[in-house]
């Protein structure tokens, strides 16, 4: 049995303390072996985490991870608009090489700052299967089908595809790829489409994701056309019957919020996203309090424009005070829970805690820096004051993804090369 040993930091433990200890964990289960006190473990290599913060490897839980290619491209416009006029039409032009390409980037992007585990919903899905699997990540990843626009084949078609592609990739990597059905979202797929494949879906036990409820406008035409709030639509189609969860959820009204804890459905709350689009602020306090399962995603490097979770995390706390107009909503340590343990749960892994059993899903904070001194507190230091730089080791499975911010399983100068190239030959081809 090879194992790796953690050594001289402290230890983020599930319940939100903080105590010096050694993480040993099995590079051949990907388990964690033994949490212990520092000097009582010994491993066949180690991890130098002095001065350090072990903390889990952080989880994304809703990304479209090759959009990475169109950051920077449409700033400062309004969610329809902003997709109408700049993305879908450069979308239109991606080739699978264009994805593998940015679906590497924004991995490389996430190992630096830390994350070890991805939901992501986008095209040419095996390309990205087969980044993850490089990158040693786990990840929860499905095809994304719209029926607008297109005929009855091919809206057949697309959600026939996010069937195959989901019974298809499940199990890649070794396991640390996990599917979903993905229907877009509740106004971009018709109601004839999702009366058919949602009971297939369901019938195979594929989990579903789908975004929702992410601006006032897809609100109302479903409220005009249907009679009903958006979730419950979703509910009534069978949407809410599985295992589900949904990105964005920003207006929901305090029925939607009692049927999302009724159905055990999650909620991926995207902040800067919504802010940036003006989307809207979501209720995540409330959310919390009706006992939904909130995790953290960056969505898009479109629409962001980094995929690093802290920033994210700080946005969350940020504005979820706001949202509840009370300082004291969404704290640090909520923060840090969404971050973790509860994005895990969303994706369906075994990750987001530092205890034996759990998945060897790591993160390795270097603590010595001006902007984490003094340290008071470290669980606010994760929560509003560390950057994704300050990551110095990142671990998934029990394997080093990176070493001393030395980014171990891609070469990165070469990733960020290709993506480059590959990004200006994209609008090139858009815009001629």
């Amino acid at each position: 049995m090879s194992e790796l040993l953690v050594t001289g930091g402290q230890v983020l433990r599930p319940d939100l303390t903080v105590e010096r200890a050694d993480v040993l964990v099995s590079q051949d289960s990907g388990d964690i072996v033994a949490v212990d006190e520092p000097g009582t473990l010994d491993g066949d290599d180690e991890l130098d985490a002095e001065n350090g913060l072990v903390i889990p490897g952080l989880v994304n839980a809703h990304t479209h991870v090759a959009m990475t290619l169109l950051r920077g491209l449409a700033d400062d416009k309004p969610l329809d608009a902003w997709l109408q006029e700049d993305i879908w039409p450069v979308e239109a032009e991606l080739t699978a090489e264009d994805i593998r390409a940015g679906a590497e980037l924004g991995l490389v992007e996430m190992i630096r700052s830390g994350t070890t585990a991805l939901s992501d919903m986008y095209f040419e899905v095996e390309e990205i299967a087969e980044a993850v699997d490089q990158a040693g990540m786990r990840a929860a990843l499905g095809f994304t089908a719209v029926t607008v626009g297109k005929d009855d084949e091919g809206a057949r078609a697309d959600l026939q595809e996010s069937l195959d592609v989901a019974r298809k990739l499940d199990g890649r990597a070794d396991g640390r790829v996990r599917t979903t059905f993905q229907p877009h979202s509740l106004t971009t797929v018709g109601e004839e489409y999702l009366r058919e494949f949602v009971p297939k879906a369901l019938d195979e036990d594929l989990s579903i994701h789908l975004h929702a409820n992410e601006t006032a406008d897809e609100v109302a035409p479903i409220v005009d056309e249907h009679g009903m709030r958006p979730l419950a639509y979703a509910d009534d189609v069978g949407l809410l019957d599985g295992d589900t969860y949904v990105a964005h959820g920003v207006h929901v009204d305090d029925s939607e919020i009692d049927l999302l804890a009724e159905t055990d459905t999650g909620v991926a709350h995207c902040p800067a996203s919504n802010m940036k689009l003006a989307s809207g602020m979501a209720p995540v306090q409330d959310l919390l309090d009706a006992g939904v399962t909130v995790g953290i995603g960056t969505d898009g490097a479109a629409s962001n424009n980094d995929l690093d979770m802290f920033d994210e995390m700080r946005d969350a706390a940020m504005l979820g005070k706001l949202a509840a107009d009370d300082a004291s909503a969404v704290d640090a340590g909520t923060v840090v829970e969404m971050a973790t343990a509860n994005g895990a749960d969303l994706l369906g892994f075994d990750s987001g805690r530092i205890e034996a059993g759990a998945n060897a899903d790591l993160a390795v904070i270097d603590l010595d820096a001006p902007h984490l001194t003094p340290a008071h507190d470290l669980v606010s230091h994760l929560a509003y004051a560390v950057h994704g730089s300050d990551v110095r080791h990142t671990v998934c499975d029990g394997e080093v993804l990176m070493r001393d911010r030395t980014v171990e399983v891609f070469d990165e100068v070469a990733v960020r090369d290709r993506a480059a190239e590959r990004a200006a030959a994209l609008v090139e081809r858009a815009e001629s």
